[in-house]
């Protein structure tokens, strides 16, 4: 789910930073230029029904505006038009960054029915193939999952592999804030998982919203498992540029701006999420108090004072994480900088010795974890560092904080 899964696969790592000038060669001169016209997405279509759409006689409001125009544009409303508009749009509603909360919640659970019953009308289409029956039996029963009560469904795009972010605890009541953002191989049917769940971003967000409870039981938290964005799909050209983590930075940070409340926010990056938080950070609201990424590849800088973020910027890697092979360097738009848990990068850097490999951060009782639910919480006395002696709690001497530009 979260990463390049195997280490075999470090050659083609390898290969494709060979090959960093010719690639760059070839995309000047248009040979892998890819130039498409996609056709209208059903977000696409209720976005555009809502531009063109009126209530009481006036004109909705543009949605994608600023934030703060469209909760004000909510907040008018009664509660018997904010349903109304959630079940003429549900999916323009339900991925609104602006819109209440619980109203997305409940359009998207709209929306998640309806892309239920076309899976299920595509399980008995007979212009299918076997493989095609079998996509939609999986998609369906995901949607079905998804449905169950109590889930809370911030965003949903059944759009190609699909994307999704799902909300555990109160978020408009909530003192602390975590967003975890996954890495490749992440979508729809990926987001959660039975067999190893805690390397799935339901699984992961589950165990960090239990370990931050625990943590500092008295602290309302909320924890938002992110996968929102295209990933990468397994190891290889966008796994190893920054496109598809700048384009999810983008999506990232409208979230970000469009969060309810005041509270502290903790991003917790795990592989190529954290190439996604670094392409991110500069733009982060200053809200977003922590950027703690573990099994990174890079963060697309060479120093964390590069990120441009007043946020604590904390690393982690395990040392039988195979990720470290990975050379950290960037050449011709491939790699993806250096490494955040080396000294000259400047990142505090936290205990993951008992993390057993590369998706094993988020395994409940695991150093790993505790420490990433330490920095959730804003614990930061209670953090273990990587190293004997080495200063990484909040303000200790000689750590670095990454100054704001």
């Amino acid at each position: 789910m979260t990463s390049f899964d195997s280490s075999p696969q470090l050659n083609v790592w390898r290969a494709l930073l060979a090959l960093a000038v010719v690639f760059v060669m070839l995309a000047t001169t248009g040979w892998t230029a890819l130039r498409t016209h996609p056709e209208s997405t059903a977000l696409q279509a209720s976005l555009t029904k809502w531009e063109h759409g009126y209530l009481h006689g006036r004109h909705l409001p543009d949605p994608e505006a600023d934030p703060a125009r469209l909760t004000r544009f909510f907040a008018s409303l009664t509660p018997g038009d904010r349903d109304r508009l959630a079940h003429r749009y549900p999916l323009a509603v339900g991925n609104m960054n602006g819109a209440p909360v619980t109203l997305r919640y409940r359009a998207n659970h709209i929306a998640l029915d309806q892309a239920r019953k076309v899976e299920k009308e595509r399980m008995h289409d007979g212009r299918l193939s076997a493989a095609g029956h079998q996509d939609a039996g999986r998609r369906m029963h995901r949607y079905e999952s998804l449905l169950t009560p109590g889930r809370q469904i911030l965003a949903f795009d059944p759009e190609g592999s699909g994307r999704i972010a799902e909300v555990l605890g109160d978020l408009d009541k909530a003192q602390r804030i975590s967003v975890v953002v996954p890495g490749v191989d992440t979508d729809v049917l990926t987001f959660q998982k039975t067999n190893n769940p805690y390397t799935a971003p339901v699984g992961i967000a589950k165990a960090l919203y239990g370990a931050e409870r625990t943590a500092s039981p008295g602290t309302r938290t909320a924890v938002i498992a992110w996968a929102d964005y295209t990933a990468p799909d397994g190891l290889g050209v966008d796994a190893a540029t920054g496109l598809r983590a700048a384009e999810g930075a983008v999506r990232l940070n409208a979230l970000l701006d469009a969060l309810p409340g005041r509270a502290p926010v903790a991003m917790i990056c795990h592989s190529y999420g954290s190439v996604v938080c670094g392409v991110a950070a500069h733009d982060m609201p200053r809200r977003v108090s922590d950027i703690a990424v573990a099994a990174s590849p890079g963060m697309r800088v060479s120093k964390a004072s590069h990120l441009r973020t007043s946020a604590r910027v904390w690393a982690m890697r395990d040392a039988t994480d195979w990720i470290q092979d990975v050379p950290y360097l960037e050449l011709g738009g491939l790699g993806h900088g250096a490494d955040p848990v080396s000294s000259a990068f400047g990142a505090r850097v936290l205990s993951a010795h008992d993390a057993q490999g590369h998706a094993g951060y988020f395994q409940p009782g695991t150093d790993s974890l505790r420490n990433l639910a330490d920095v959730g919480v804003g614990a930061y006395d209670a953090v273990t560092c990587a190293r004997e002696n080495d200063a990484c709690q909040a303000g200790a001497p000689g750590t670095a904080t990454a100054g704001r530009a």
